[in-house]
């Protein structure tokens, strides 16, 4: 899908905690995102510190007896390794759960492209990469004065990479039957496909889906028309269902199958 994110005023971020990232598409259909605070960030920048602290502690414990073999230059290595231990993991997390490490999903955050599109492999490399900048002097100092005075409250990491953090949105749905108007829903012949669409469909994702059917009547035909088209080509590409299944389906109809089917499985 082709969004950009509407640019925000700074003094409202700076002084409202309740600051949003809002996201739109060319055809109208806005959604917001609330903006990740300080607290919130450093809680979870401490918890992930204590996972994966205790995580090395473990791994020095199995390399220790390479330590004896290049006494030397054991400090150095093993700060080395550490480094590259700790920033790994935390790819790794933010890569496979989604912009999300241990830390920031207890505290319901989660790190996304600032423009509303994919996050890559590129911007978490990034954006990590340049904590060690973010840390000077001491603390944080320097990301957290950049974020103080940055509209998105971006550290320098988060600006390099063109990445916001977020809180992550629990979605309150209306009465998804009153969106499907009594339409049988052909996925459920396929529950185990069904799970997949779960795993895979954002919040973010289902939010900005039930509002495109919320809104239908506030957009004009054609815009209307692109809008289902684009969406209902993102969700066939996070998977596949049956042809038999989706036969003659509008892409209309499959967005309202991706919703009834991801707000029935997480009630």
């Amino acid at each position: 899908m082709n969004c950009s994110a509407e640019p925000l005023s700074p003094l409202n971020d700076m002084s409202s905690r309740s600051a949003t990232l809002n996201i739109s598409t060319p055809e109208g259909v806005t959604f917001s995102l609330p903006l990740a605070g300080p607290i919130t960030r450093s809680l979870a920048f401490f918890i992930d510190f204590a996972v994966m602290s205790a995580a090395w502690n473990l791994v020095a414990i199995l390399i220790k007896p390479l330590f004896f073999l290049m006494q030397d230059l054991a400090l150095g290595v093993a700060v080395l390794m550490q480094f590259a231990f700790v920033e790994g993991m935390r790819m790794m997390m933010e890569l496979l759960w989604r912009g999300q490490t241990v830390g920031k999903k207890l505290m319901g955050l989660r790190v996304v492209d600032e423009q509303g599109l994919k996050l890559r492999a590129s911007q978490v490399v990034i954006r990590n990469l340049l904590r060690f900048v973010d840390m000077l002097p001491l603390f944080y100092a320097l990301g957290g004065l950049v974020s103080l005075f940055n509209a998105r409250a971006q550290r320098l990491g988060d600006l390099a990479a063109g990445t916001v953090v977020v809180r992550t949105v629990k979605t309150q749905p209306p009465d998804v039957a009153a969106v499907l108007a009594g339409k049988f829903n052909s996925f459920r012949e396929c529950p185990h496909i069904e799970a997949r669409l779960r795993q895979k469909v954002t919040p973010e994702e289902a939010q900005l889906a039930l509002n495109a059917l919320v809104r239908r009547d506030d957009l004009d035909e054609a815009a209307r028309h692109k809008l289902y088209e684009e969406l209902a080509t993102h969700f066939r590409e996070k998977v596949k269902f049956p042809d038999d299944v989706v036969f003659g389906l509008s892409d209309e109809q499959y967005i309202r199958n991706v919703v009834e089917t991801v707000f029935r499985g997480r009630k």
